[in-house]
C-alpha cells in the first residue's frame, strides 16, 4: 500500500511539528515561538519529548509498511529493524534541512483538497478490491 504509505508519512510530518509542518514555531519567528517559554530542564524534556515522538512514529511506520522485524537473514531481525527505523529518522532529519515551511492556507489546502480525497478515493480502491476478490 504505497499511496497510504505516503499519506501516512505526511501525516506523520504534520503531527510531529517538523519542518514543513511546524507552525506553531513559526508563529513568531524572531523568538523561536514556543520555545521561548522554555529553560533548563524543562527545555531538555520538551526536545527530548519531540525527538521520542518522530521515534514513535519511525517505529510505527516500519512496522505498518515495511515489514516490522522480517528480515531475509533471520538471525539479524532486530538488527533489520533498527537499520529499517534508523533510517526513516535519517529521512526525518534530511527533510527539516531541506524543506521551506508551508503556510496555513497552503496547510489546509494540501489535507482537505489533496490528502484528504487520496485518501478516501484508497480506501475506496482497497474496499473494492478486496469486496470483488472475495467472490
Amino acid at each position: 500500500m504505497p499511496i497510504s504509505a505516503i499519506i501516512f508519512f505526511i501525516s506523520s510530518l504534520g503531527e510531529t511539528n517538523r519542518i514543513p509542518f511546524d507552525l506553531p514555531e513559526a508563529e513568531s519567528e524572531l523568538v523561536a515561538g514556543y520555545n521561548v517559554e522554555y529553560s533548563g530542564s524543562g527545555f531538555v524534556l520538551f526536545y527530548i519529548a519531540e525527538y521520542l515522538n518522530i521515534i514513535l512514529f519511525s517505529v510505527l511506520f516500519v512496522c505498518l509498511f515495511l515489514g516490522g522485524w522480517f528480515c531475509f537473514f533471520g538471525f539479524f531481525s532486530f538488527i533489520c529493524f533498527s537499520l529499517k527505523v534508523l533510517f526513516l529518522l535519517f529521512f526525518f532529519i534530511i527533510l527539516r534541512a531541506s524543506l521551506p515551511r508551508f503556510r496555513y492556507d497552503q496547510l489546509m489546502f494540501i489535507c482537505w483538497q489533496v490528502l484528504f480525497p487520496i485518501s478516501i478515493g484508497n480506501m475506496l480502491y482497497v474496499f473494492c478490491f478486496f469486496f470483488f476478490l472475495s467472490f
